[in-house]
């Protein structure tokens, strides 16, 4: 069996199978990600979409998504490419896409608005080797690389990228260990910690999506917020509302009225705050 050592499992992988995230797999003692360059999804959205509302607002930027997560977020929007078996239709119908192709493929959508490439739709980096090749390009093409992440992702390991990512949106889904363990299937730490070294290194906004009975405390924001504050009180946070969906349907969406409240504790300690889904 071999580690893999890109997130806080360490998955033991023997040969031949995969770990956690279904991605990835373990051929003659070496851990790679199997859906290197493989896309399920590629279009041109609006860089405010991302959500990045303090990155070159007004363009649009090339958003391709392979498959595979790290987490389990049983609210998640894109379990068909993200969450356990559900992927297998996506690998199927994913394609192969070399970063020389890719990047091609941006620089032929400049005329459109485009500034770069957006790693997004799934978990970007449990296949970081193919961003970075990927963003070594991108930059000498003058092109922007983005990645929209959970972040649950250990910094020695993927380090690199932070030398070729111009611009990151992290969840950070809540502030409890509890909420990150026993409903995500994640590890709080980590994630706070890929924040703190990517805020170092490139533009970084965060997004907590505000589920009811979960991480909708006054109390839970309020101390998210101050935590964000000690990086930078100048890192956007986007509170975005729930609605029910995939396996978490046993209650409402949120109230806009709470996602506002919350807005409100989050602007006594950050100067960015913004509402989504509202």
């Amino acid at each position: 069996m071999t580690e893999c050592n890109v997130c806080y499992r360490h998955c033991n992988i023997k040969e031949g199978e995969f770990g956690f995230c279904g991605v990835r797999i373990c051929r003659d003692g070496k851990i790679f990600p199997k859906n290197y360059g493989m896309l399920t999804s590629i279009a041109l959205d609006p860089i405010e979409k991302k959500p990045l509302n303090r990155f070159y607002p007004g363009s649009s930027i090339l958003s391709v998504g392979s498959y595979g997560c790290n987490l389990r977020c049983p609210f998640c929007q894109n379990y068909q490419i993200s969450w356990g078996e559900e992927v297998t239709i996506s690998k199927r119908e994913s394609r192969y896409v070399a970063p020389e192709e890719l990047v091609q493929i941006a620089e032929e959508q400049k005329c459109n608005g485009n500034i770069g490439v957006a790693f997004t739709y799934n978990e970007p980096l449990i296949s970081y080797e193919y961003v970075l090749d990927t963003a070594r390009l991108l930059k000498e093409h003058s092109l922007k690389t983005v990645m929209v992440t959970n972040g649950m992702a250990e910094v020695s390991t993927v380090r690199e990228l932070f030398q070729y990512v111009d611009a990151m949106n992290i969840d950070l889904k809540g502030f409890t260990d509890r909420y990150y363990q026993d409903l995500l299937k994640g590890n709080r730490q980590m994630v706070m910690d890929f924040i703190s070294e990517a805020a170092k290194h490139c533009h970084v906004e965060l997004t907590t999506l505000v589920i009811p009975g979960e991480n909708d405390s006054e109390e839970e924001i309020d101390e998210l917020s101050k935590w964000i504050a000690s990086l930078d009180q100048e890192i956007p946070l986007h509170l975005s509302r729930f609605f029910p969906r995939f396996q978490m349907t046993d209650r409402g969406a949120t109230p806009v009225e709470t996602v506002y409240r919350l807005k409100n504790i989050a602007e006594k300690q950050l100067k960015y705050v913004y509402t989504g889904n509202c």
